[in-house]
């Protein structure tokens, strides 16, 4: 995972828009890159403040709502103003994108001084975060959309602040 700074460093050095958009996103919703990028408008609920995760694209095989918070939400509508396509996002043509411009992100993390990080890890960061932040794990599992928490303990030793509480119950 990366740091916050690393993070604006390596967004601010993508070279494209939608590159950035949808590194911004998956950092904001730990989103998989592809539910980032097949999704479409109708799949968004902003009543309910989630997208809907098609079973065709979810890895589990079954959908799932992915939960968006305020600063998604807010992203998103102002995205909307700007629509061109079903595709939320695109590379300004409409078209849907089959994978991320590889070539934009290795030139950006070397601008920004990352080593051996891929896409995928920006998903982990955002775990990462949410882990050090206090979101307890079976949150964290349903927030990402893991199928067991066994996936999602990998981030437990990134904190251990909340332990801190009942270590504290036995004088």
């Amino acid at each position: 995972w990366i740091t916050q700074a690393e993070a604006n460093r390596l967004i601010s050095n993508l070279s494209l828009e939608w590159m950035r958009e949808v590194c911004s996103f998956a950092l904001i919703t730990g989103a998989r890159m592809m539910e980032i990028l097949t999704l479409t408008w109708d799949k968004i609920d902003f009543s309910q403040s989630i997208a809907i995760v098609t079973s065709d694209i979810a890895k589990s095989g079954r959908a799932r709502a992915l939960p968006l918070p305020v600063n998604a939400v807010n992203f998103l509508r102002q995205k909307q103003t700007r629509r061109i396509s079903e595709y939320v996002f695109h590379r300004g043509l409409g078209k849907f994108i089959s994978d991320i411009d590889r070539e934009d992100f290795s030139r950006a993390l070397k601008l920004s001084g990352i080593k051996d990080f891929r896409f995928h890890d920006l998903r982990h960061t955002w775990a990462s975060w949410h882990i050090q932040s206090g979101t307890p794990l079976m949150v964290l599992k349903e927030l990402g959309g893991w199928e067991t928490i066994e996936m999602v303990q990998k981030y437990a030793h990134l904190s251990a602040s909340h332990l801190l509480n009942y270590a504290n119950h036995v004088k």
